[in-house]
């Protein structure tokens, strides 16, 4: 999507499997073998984990940076966490940044929307198009792709930083929101709140109604009255196993940022149960496996009752 001659691409180790292996240099990604590597090497990091590991892949960099021997001494190293976590959480990791490693530059961020993906016609300039930063090819190039929202919060700004911020955030759609750290990580999950705080609702509604034999009933009263309500259900049951233990950390995150920094008190904490939920997806179905992935409403809602009762008997 971007030009790798102007951003050497460095991917974490340790991939997940061969598969991601292959995938990351097909796209011209530079796998390299440690996470000394990557720091000595990269002038900006972007974690993107599963929630649970954000913390942790934050420390490993802390411990990497420790002992690295940085090639690019002369700028500042940002650490761009990506991650779809609480603020108090963003506001820890950039604690032990500060304490360990103050010369790395913490950004809080979130991705709101999916990966990027080609678009069937190029898009229409908006006014946070790229432009300025880069050149006329780039940016008309970079019309024709689905880009997710990625806003941002900090002290640093990369649209600021010596060695192709400006371009580097125009790239990845950043907007930066505030000097301050939680901002961002809080929109996102406001956001997600909406998003997948709805999918779980829709997940124990329809497996409810399909185990009292009313599912169709359901979804033609959804179709008469709220017709676009039933079909983002149905989108979100269909394409979220795949995704569901990776949720199940966000959601607790959810939980913690509408505590902390949403002042709610436990009594509030509906998003603990809505972690259940997907907890119950990813551990008790093979929906976000390969073989027993389903593409049809109906598939995915047995495969949750299936997991239900299996769990009841244990």
């Amino acid at each position: 999507m971007y030009n790798t001659a102007q951003f050497a691409e460095a991917n974490k180790p340790n991939l997940p499997s061969p598969t991601t292996h292959t995938r990351a240099t097909s796209a011209g990604i530079t796998v390299l073998p440690s996470d000394a590597a990557l720091v000595s090497r990269a002038d900006y990091i972007l974690s993107i984990v599963p929630p649970r590991d954000a913390v942790a892949t934050a420390n490993r960099i802390l411990d990497a940076f420790a002992t690295a021997d940085r090639t690019t001494s002369t700028h500042p190293l940002y650490f761009l966490d990506l991650n779809a976590i609480a603020p108090s959480t963003a506001l820890s990791i950039a604690a032990s940044i500060a304490a360990r490693a103050p010369s790395i530059r913490f950004v809080d961020g979130g991705i709101i929307g999916g990966p990027p993906k080609p678009l069937p016609s190029p898009a229409a300039p908006t006014d946070d198009a790229p432009t300025a930063s880069m050149d006329a090819a780039t940016a008309s190039s970079l019309l024709s792709w689905y880009r997710p929202s990625i806003p941002v919060s900090g002290p640093h700004a990369v649209a600021a930083a010596p060695l192709s911020g400006a371009h580097l955030a125009a790239v990845l759609r950043l907007k930066h929101l505030a000097a301050t750290i939680g901002p961002a990580s809080g929109l996102k999950a406001s956001f997600a709140a909406l998003t997948k705080g709805f999918y779980a609702l829709a997940i124990q509604s329809y497996s409810t109604a399909a185990q009292l034999g009313v599912l169709p009933e359901l979804q033609a009263q959804l179709a008469a009255a709220f017709p676009a309500t039933r079909a983002a259900a149905e989108r979100g049951l269909v394409h979220m196993p795949p995704k569901a233990y990776r949720w199940v950390g966000e959601m607790r995150e959810i939980n913690r940022a509408f505590a902390d920094a949403g002042g709610w008190a436990p009594e509030a904490n509906v998003f603990d149960g809505v972690a259940e939920v997907y907890r119950v997806v990813a551990d008790e179905t093979a929906l976000g496996t390969a073989e027993g992935r389903r593409e049809d409403v109906e598939g995915v809602v047995a495969g949750v009752v299936e997991g239900l009762r299996k769990e009841r008997k244990n």
